[in-house]
């Protein structure tokens, strides 16, 4: 079977990120959501098993232990992890995928996957991505702080991903999303197949 596309985004909290995902998974049917795990509870308008799945520490910390997370990260004390099953669903149906991924587990789907398409997504400036936050108008100010330090750690990862999309215009960010995936869907590398029936015939 064919082998499926799938698609890493990652981004420093308040520059969009999960907007773009949600955006892109309306304009893009074919391709799915990779549902992640997480500890804290949902916020205004998330839905469980949509958003995320919300479980509690002590579950997530069982699921740890047996093993089901391909990367799993803690911040501000809650835990987020990719399930296995879910790329094992991907494999095995040949679909293309969308995971909505920090970082660090970003790094580490890279080391355990190939051909996967990875995607930094950043805010016009620092001090927008600073308003944005504040604007959220849920979080203290110490952990808007440490949001804004660990922006800046992420922002030493961005040489290695794949592509960079400067979320100014959410509808331009998301075509540009959408440009990438359609792009890479067109790769000699992952056409090889059908071209070498297309030949014989």
């Amino acid at each position: 079977m064919k082998q499926g596309l799938f698609i890493v985004v990652s981004a420093p909290s308040g520059a969009g990120k999960s907007s773009i995902c949600r955006k892109m998974l309306a304009v893009c049917p074919s391709i799915k959501f990779s549902i992640s795990f997480t500890s804290r509870p949902p916020r205004p308008k998330e839905i469980n098993g949509k958003d995320y799945y919300f479980i509690s520490r002590e579950d997530f910390r069982k699921r740890i232990k047996r093993g089901e997370f391909i990367e799993w990260v803690e911040n501000y004390g809650h835990f987020y992890g990719t399930p296995w099953k879910t790329m094992e669903k991907y494999f095995q149906k040949g679909k293309d995928l969308l995971l909505d991924v920090e970082p660090r587990g970003a790094k580490k789907i890279k080391r355990k996957f190939k051909g996967g398409v990875f995607v930094f997504v950043l805010p016009p400036s620092r001090k927008e991505l600073l308003k944005r936050l504040k604007k959220r108008g849920h979080e203290s100010e110490p952990i808007i702080q440490a949001r804004l330090a660990q922006a800046e750690r992420e922002l030493k990862e961005i040489s290695w991903y794949d592509y960079i999309i400067f979320n100014k215009d959410l509808e331009k960010a998301v075509d540009q999303l959408r440009s990438i995936y359609i792009a890479e869907k067109c790769k000699m590398s992952g056409l090889r197949g059908e071209v070498k029936k297309f030949i014989k015939k």
